[in-house]
């Protein structure tokens, strides 16, 4: 496809988009309420969803089995340890832990689905494993060859009630794909639909809860082990692997998978250029998905997409808008964003595949990391080490002392620059090491959007070596700061913009000019927002510093106007000017911030001017204002009148008026006015 026919696309979607009401989503980033399950058999069927009593309950008489297979894990096992105790011993762990990691990584190859999947997971968690052992299980594939047709066949006939020739017009005669959990082929609908077919791998169930059982019962003994050791296992494991399980008996049950991409679909397919595929639920079962085929490119393909003429970098922006959408506005996200599940589409979408891993995250930890965010721009490590203790990262007995300098050596040198110009994966392995040395316990969703951002920003640097994912990422969160009444973001947009009672013009400056990038940012909401809040009850701090700046400013202005009226008056009739003018303070950059704000505004699509206008008189109506107003009156008369006594009513004498008695000045009877 040529640059020229993606353009011609583009155009003609974009202006598909346009045509449709904005009516169909609002943001509401408290919204809670999942999508309905769908009326499917699978989905009711309590076996397919994870219940550690009931699996402890199969396999409590099959003792055989589960000895056999704890031997043959075990091996694996003891062999990996044992060069790891053999490395301690001669003093030759750091030598060799690039070389042990990779061991790992093969090693959970070999033993199977469960431990690809546990490997998969590990290297989302910088509390548990040190950072070189994150960057190889972070490359762990479950890439595995491909099961029997036949056995395939089978499990779809099983499911839908009829062969596979009786149900596709269509499908491939070998699988295009496969992984850990299932393999899928290509087929045509008997409607003419192209359809991706994923079927899952035989024996599944039993290899999987097996291996959970035999792990979670040592989870549950690996503790008082450890103490044997003299160690300390600070992170719960056996709600770890609870987690974990949880999650990949969903990803077994491919109705669920079905499920999760709808509700997905509901949630984010307003973004524009994000394309979520069809799920065809008459064709799909719990060992059985059927969902749309989407033509596309994988995006670690650098060369097919150039080749496409599809701009990459923009694909990995919408990519980096998506994701933070999904974390900070309805906290539903796609928990496996790799590459072989992000396709460019040929008229420049990009297409999310594969929703059989999901998470969620509660409103007061999408608000945590913004204020969090917040406190690492503003350097108050001392309440982002507390932002942690709220975020669960850090239970509330931890001493925080030694963590706070920990903090500041992680960030202190990135925010030394703006925050487009930040490396997010030298801050994240940097942060990572601090996670191990101190006992923090990362939240499974914290992990996983951490991984997906990485790997976002790892392939965009394949396209653009100069791209940075808070770059694309801060227009986002400004406007959240902007447009958010949440009363938690309030206090995080009052934190950044005000330092000592004094307003941070550049801070403004900096949301201002950021958010006017982020996709659906609308100035008119701002406005409408910032003065809804000024005038309620929880903006009266900003309107109490709004005064006092104001009273300054306008006290700068009539000191300097006095001064230069009055020098020009002396001037005019010969007498010298003795006084020196009064210091501007910040008047002038105060003004510069201003004009440099006017100007952001007046660049920032859909901002109007004339739409102002209409806002004067009910500003002006407002009790707010006039107290605002006699505040200031108030407040410049005080100055007024303390600058009188100081300047006037009490100025010194001569050295003639003196009291001979005391020694000291006495003070004058009556004020001589110059």
């Amino acid at each position: 496809m040529t640059q020229k026919t993606v353009a011609s696309s583009n155009q003609k979607r974009t202006q598909q988009k346009q045509s449709k009401t904005k009516t169909n989503h609002q943001e509401n980033p408290t919204a809670e309420s999942p999508k309905q399950l769908p009326n499917h058999p699978a989905l009711a069927d309590d076996k397919w969803r994870y219940d550690p009593d009931r699996i402890r309950r199969e396999y409590q008489n099959r003792k055989f089995r589960v000895f056999r297979r704890f031997l043959g894990v075990g091996w694996y096992l003891s062999v990996f340890f044992s060069r790891l105790l053999f490395d301690k011993v001669t003093g030759q762990v750091k030598k060799n832990e690039q070389k042990r990691a990779i061991q790992l990584k093969n090693l959970l190859t070999e033993l199977g689905p469960t431990y690809i999947k546990i490997g998969q997971a590990l290297s989302t968690r910088p509390d548990l494993v040190p950072p070189i052992y994150l960057e190889e299980l972070a490359q762990l594939q479950d890439k595995l060859p491909p099961f029997d047709n036949a056995i395939a066949y089978q499990f779809i006939e099983e499911e839908l009630g009829s062969p596979p020739k009786e149900i596709y017009a269509e499908i491939s005669p070998d699988p295009v794909a496969a992984a850990s959990l299932g393999q899928v082929y290509k087929g045509k609908l008997k409607s003419g639909e192209e359809v991706a077919i994923k079927v899952q791998r035989p024996d599944l169930y039993r290899r999987i809860t097996l291996d959970v059982f035999i792990l979670r019962g040592f989870a549950i003994r690996l503790p008082k082990i450890a103490s044997w050791f003299g160690q300390t296992i600070r992170s719960d494991l056996v709600a770890i692997l609870d987690e974990f399980a949880n999650r990949i008996f969903e990803e077994m049950n491919y109705a669920y998978e079905g499920y999760n991409a709808e509700r997905f679909k509901e949630l984010y397919n307003y973004i524009e250029d994000i394309y979520v595929p069809e799920i065809y639920w008459e064709y799909t079962g719990r060992r059985v998905l059927t969902m749309e085929w989407v033509h596309g490119i994988k995006l670690t393909n650098i060369q097919g997409i150039q080749e496409a003429g599809i701009e990459g970098t923009k694909l990995v922006e919408i990519g980096v808008e998506c994701s933070l959408r999904q974390l900070l506005e309805y906290g539903f996200f796609h928990a496996d964003p790799h590459p072989g599940n992000l396709l460019a589409m040929y008229d420049g979408r990009l297409a999310y595949l594969d929703f059989g891993m999901m998470s969620e995250i509660k409103p007061y930890q999408r608000y945590g990391l913004i204020q969090a965010v917040v406190h690492m721009v503003n350097r108050d490590f001392e309440a982002l080490a507390h932002d942690y203790v709220q975020l669960e990262f850090l239970s509330e007995d931890t001493d925080l002392e030694p963590i706070v300098p920990a903090l500041a050596s992680v960030f202190e040198d990135a925010i030394g620059a703006s925050v487009s110009e930040l490396n997010f994966k030298s801050i994240t392995d940097r942060m990572s090491a601090v996670m191990y040395e101190f006992p923090f316990q990362v939240p499974a969703y914290y992990a996983l959007i951490i991984r997906s951002l990485v790997t976002l920003e790892g392939i965009a640097i394949g396209i653009d070596p100069d791209f940075k994912v808070l770059s694309k990422a801060y227009p986002y969160i400004a406007k959240r700061l902007l447009l958010d009444p949440a009363p938690e973001l309030r206090q995080s947009l009052r934190d950044l913009l005000f330092k000592d009672d004094s307003f941070r013009w550049n801070r403004l400056e900096n949301l201002l000019r950021n958010a006017r990038n982020s996709q659906d940012y609308d100035f008119e909401k701002v406005l409408n927002q910032a003065l809804d809040f000024l005038f309620s009850e929880r903006g009266a701090f900003i309107r109490e510093r709004l005064v006092n700046e104001l009273v300054k400013t306008i006290d700068r202005y009539g000191q300097q106007s006095f001064y230069n009226f009055s020098t020009y008056l002396r001037e005019q009739v010969g007498l010298a000017v003795n006084e020196a003018p009064p210091e501007a303070g910040n008047n002038n950059e105060n003004l510069e911030h201003i004009k440099n704000i006017i100007q952001i505004l007046q660049d920032t699509p859909g901002f109007n001017p004339m739409s102002l206008v209409p806002l004067i008189p009910k500003l002006l109506a407002k009790r707010e204002t006039h107290q605002m107003g006699q505040q200031i009156v108030g407040k410049l008369t005080e100055k007024a009148i303390a600058r009188f006594i100081r300047n006037v009513a009490l100025k010194e004498q001569p050295s003639s008026t003196e009291n001979p008695n005391n020694g000291k000045r006495a003070l004058p009877s009556t004020a001589k006015v110059q």
